[in-house]
């Protein structure tokens, strides 16, 4: 907690700025793409709404309250800024939301990034068969291994909601893979 006090700190001197947040994007990069990634679901996508959270973390950064952790306001912009890209994707293609999730899960087969077996993808799928907010606490609490206070944070749920949308979540896929 210091180390992140001390970082915000130095993002808001002009002076440190600059240092503090090479700091912040070497420290955060990974864990915000893949959580990015796993929303997105394509390579380039994800590494153009990384590009994007950073921008927008680098230009509010003075209008961080400090009310939740430094990496749980950057893990709410990346969620929002993946969500608006996913909109606004499929706004472009002409085709709604459910359109948008097959196209991305049948171009994941084919993205030379994707790294998962036939297994990984077949959890991929049961993934995107999930309504949004349920996606997005399974893939945090698994993928992510946040804690379901961290996770409240971010999606400013409370932690008996996140539970039952976690338990919801697991059962789907459960009867996902059972089925496929």
């Amino acid at each position: 907690m210091i180390a992140e006090q001390t970082l915000l700190q130095e993002l808001k001197q002009t002076e440190t700025q600059a240092r503090a947040f090479e700091k912040l994007v070497n420290t955060y990069k990974e864990r915000l793409y893949w959580h990015i990634r796993r929303i997105v679901l394509n390579h380039d996508d994800a590494d153009d709404v990384l590009q994007n959270t950073f921008i927008k973390v680098y230009r509010n950064i003075d209008n961080f309250k400090g009310d939740s952790k430094l990496y749980s306001w950057m893990y709410r912009i990346a969620t929002n800024e993946s969500l608006s890209f996913l909109k606004s994707k499929s706004k472009k293609m002409g085709i709604d939301s459910v359109e948008l999730q097959e196209t991305l899960l049948n171009n994941l087969e084919s993205d030379v990034y994707f790294e998962g077996d036939k297994i990984q993808l077949k959890l991929q799928k049961a993934i995107a068969t999930l309504p949004e907010k349920q996606k997005l606490v399974f893939n945090m609490k698994y993928f992510d291994e946040m804690k379901y206070d961290e996770i409240s944070e971010v999606l400013e749920t409370s932690v008996g909601g996140l539970k039952a949308s976690y338990h919801l979540a697991t059962k789907k896929i459960e009867a996902y893979l059972k089925e496929n």
